[in-house]
């Protein structure tokens, strides 16, 4: 959203609302709701199915796992494919909210955000008494391993712009860029699926993943490379970037904070976000956090806490999960 745009207060959801899926690795049923919560909470998933009900922040520094999904853990429990459900709450505006779930995955609905959008739509959104605390950058930020890289750089609002190349015939080279704003999320982004190549899928069933992927939920990607197996075709022509581009909100939305920048994914995945948002809390002169208020039809900007302070602040949440929390976290 462009600065100029940008509703000040923070957000939480006016009443519960409830989904039941299945899990894509897992293939078991899964119910969650969405609780509203009170300011500064930020979003909260709750495991419900165990005996002391822990709580996992979807905080960066939480992150312990970027292999083909994001996992957050709290060193001992984990919650897996955050990513979508992430996407829809900062799409939505969503600022504060507790996640139930009786299970360590979210629910996969049918491989994008679009499901989470319906439901976070009948639950209202509610405006809370406290200011929304920003995060604006203000000098380039980057990191790049190989030939992909992902970027963030000063903008007057919140865009991210992807790139993909495959060699495929079907996919080839894909570029998209967006003005996130609750609209634009709603009707270009949302709704665009994750996807794989058939045989990488077989791979993972013959591995015990993936044990949820169906037709319903997944795009296949044909053998031949020049079709999908779905019988109902792409939702997009660029679908595939765009859900590319999905998954960069989602991820990012675990600095816990809207942003204002504009992020330059190429080739990017989990792993590639996870490294800029640790590169951001690396480099804290390269960031501040500000606050909005609006003056009749004016919104101005203040700064409430210099780029130093808040970067050492924070630092330690960003810092690599020990080896303890990856093979203990259950």
């Amino acid at each position: 959203m462009l600065a100029s745009q940008i509703e000040p207060h923070q957000y939480t959801l006016k009443r519960p609302v409830s989904c039941c899926g299945v899990g894509l690795h897992t293939g078991r049923t899964v119910n969650l709701t969405i609780k509203p919560a009170p300011v500064n909470t930020g979003i909260r998933f709750l495991r419900s199915d165990l005996a002391d009900r822990p709580v996992i922040p979807a905080r960066v520094d939480r992150v312990i796992d970027t292999t083909l999904a994001t996992t957050i853990s709290d060193g001992r429990h984990r919650v897996s494919t955050t990513e979508h459900l992430m996407a829809a709450l900062r799409g939505s505006g969503i600022d504060n909210a507790e996640v139930d779930l009786d299970s360590h995955e979210v629910p996969i609905m049918d491989g994008s955000a679009g499901p989470f959008i319906h439901i976070l739509k009948t639950g209202g959104r509610q405006r809370q008494r406290t200011l929304r605390r920003i995060l604006r950058v203000i000098r380039p930020i980057n990191y790049t391993v190989g030939d992909k890289s992902i970027r963030i750089e000063p903008h007057d609002g919140f865009r991210v712009t992807g790139r993909i190349h495959f060699d495929d015939a079907l996919i080839r080279e894909q570029h998209y860029s967006v003005e996130v704003t609750r609209e634009r999320f709603s009707k270009e982004i949302a709704s665009a699926r994750t996807f794989g190549f058939v045989e990488q899928v077989e791979y993972l069933w013959q591995n015990g993943l993936a044990l949820g992927g169906t037709l319903d939920n997944v795009i296949a990607i044909h053998w031949d490379r020049r079709s999908i197996l779905n019988e109902n075709g792409l939702r997009f022509d660029d679908e595939f970037i765009r859900h590319k581009v999905l998954d960069v909100i989602g991820d990012m939305a675990l600095l816990g904070s809207p942003i204002l920048g504009h992020v330059i994914a190429d080739r990017s995945g989990h792993g590639l976000h996870l490294g800029l948002m640790r590169t951001i809390a690396d480099n804290p002169d390269c960031w501040e956090y500000v606050t909005f208020q609006k003056r009749g039809d004016s919104l101005f900007r203040q700064v409430v806490q210099t780029t130093q302070s808040a970067g050492y602040r924070l630092a330690p949440f960003f810092a690599p999960a020990p080896d303890s929390l990856v093979s203990q976290a259950a």
